[in-house]
């Protein structure tokens, strides 16, 4: 293989020694053939494979990621053919079947005609840094989905309920289908903080909110706390027989984790009231009247007596 700087008149072996003491790695390809007639000795600790195996690009296209590839290979063409210098990332094959990052810089050398000659460039290992910034990417995921979920009990909070209703309404719009809420509030639950305290009230929340979550169980429903000890259920493509379907069952699994609620004014455990709603959304509905109308019928049966569900107003 010939150095890049074969054609000067300084002595090439100063540049050779150059190119080769840097952690970046020197190639050259001669755009005629496609053939290397360069790439630097480091490429061998990098990624195992020996520096006289890289002839053509052909090896350089198989030795890529197979996921990166093809996009990888379209766009350098495209680039090189326009005579764009570029940058391009992709994950390269090591020797051993590992992924390594790589950002090839390529420079693109034209004749005085104005057409390419070769193409020149660095390879860089990148791959610390890509993993730098996929634990970034990771941490504002987590740090998204804690921004979605209350911190306390574990459920959506009111933040992911006021991004998702508009969007299911306007879903259930378009489609037809009927979209169904239910809203619960914790019957006397100030009586039950007042009697065993906050901290036991932070885990009767837990236990409610546990219950809850379980019965809106396909994947689009969404139980959310909607503040203080009122939580909230949204369930799309549900009609009114099957919104109670659900909420008798969160009745009924909250009954089974039989909390004890000795100040309660209906009975010995922990209880509910609950207001459900369901509609097709037309042009001119409003999404936040309907769930000021089923909100209104949580409060109406908490008036008659609570621990009960109301799905109409009186």
């Amino acid at each position: 293989m010939t150095s890049l700087h074969s054609n000067t008149a300084e002595d090439p072996g100063v540049y050779r020694t150059l190119l080769e003491s840097t952690r970046a790695i020197p190639w050259r390809i001669d755009w005629a053939s496609m053939q290397f007639t360069y790439i630097g000795p480091q490429i061998e600790a990098l990624l195992g494979w020996k520096q006289a195996s890289w002839r053509s690009v052909n090896d350089w296209a198989e030795r890529i990621h197979e996921e990166d590839r093809q996009k990888t290979v379209d766009f350098c063409v495209a680039q090189s053919q326009q005579g764009i210098d570029h940058e391009a990332d992709y994950r390269a094959l090591s020797a051993d079947g590992d992924d390594v990052w790589i950002r090839d810089v390529v420079h693109v050398v034209r004749r005085e005609d104005g057409s390419v000659e070769a193409l020149v460039g660095f390879m860089f290992d990148i791959t610390a840094r890509k993993q730098a910034e996929d634990k970034i990417l990771q941490l504002q995921r987590e740090l998204e989905v804690l921004s979605y979920r209350d911190s306390l009990t574990g459920v959506a909070n009111r933040r992911m309920f006021d991004t998702l209703y508009p969007v299911e309404w306007a879903k259930a719009r378009v489609t037809g289908e009927p979209l169904s809420l239910v809203v619960i509030d914790i019957d006397y639950f100030k009586q039950y903080n007042d009697h065993y305290g906050h901290v036991q009230g932070d885990e009767c929340l837990r236990r409610v909110a546990q219950a809850l979550d379980t019965g809106a169980s396909r994947a689009r429903d969404l139980c959310a706390r909607f503040g203080g000890e009122e939580f909230i259920l949204l369930l799309p493509a549900t009609d009114e027989h099957a919104a109670r379907n659900v909420a008798e069952r969160c009745r009924k699994l909250l009954a089974q984790k039989e909390l004890p609620h000795a100040r309660s004014g209906v009975g010995r455990m922990v209880t509910v009231s609950i207001g459900i709603g369901t509609v097709v959304p037309g042009a001119h509905d409003d999404a936040y009247v309907f769930l000021d109308r089923v909100d209104r019928r949580l409060y109406q049966a908490k008036s008659a007596g609570r621990d009960r569900v109301c799905e109409t107003e009186a």
